[in-house]
């Protein structure tokens, strides 16, 4: 296994993670910037208020992207178990 490999296979999942964290991280950026301003605009200071939202919306961010998320991750797991004859040296 070569050093370029190991690096390829290391930007390859770190890729891999940013992809499948992106809807549940960019909807409770949205859904907490929404409910700041909306605490900024009425002067609600409630933590449940700020916790509530997000985590109901991650919940259905979650339900809507869990298919292609699971889909994403089997599929790079069958390639890396694909590689790996080529990764020893055998291939």
């Amino acid at each position: 296994m070569t050093t370029a490999a190991v690096v390829d296979l290391a930007v390859q999942a770190l890729w891999l993670a940013a992809k499948l964290s992106a809807p549940v991280l960019v909807t409770a950026l949205v859904v907490g910037f929404a409910v700041s301003l909306f605490q900024s605009a009425t002067q609600i200071q409630e933590p449940t208020l700020a916790f509530v939202p997000k985590a109901a919306a991650v919940a259905v961010a979650l339900v809507v992207a869990g298919q292609w998320m699971i889909a994403e991750a089997v599929d790079f797991t069958s390639q890396l178990f694909d590689r790996i004859p080529s990764l020893l040296g055998a291939g």
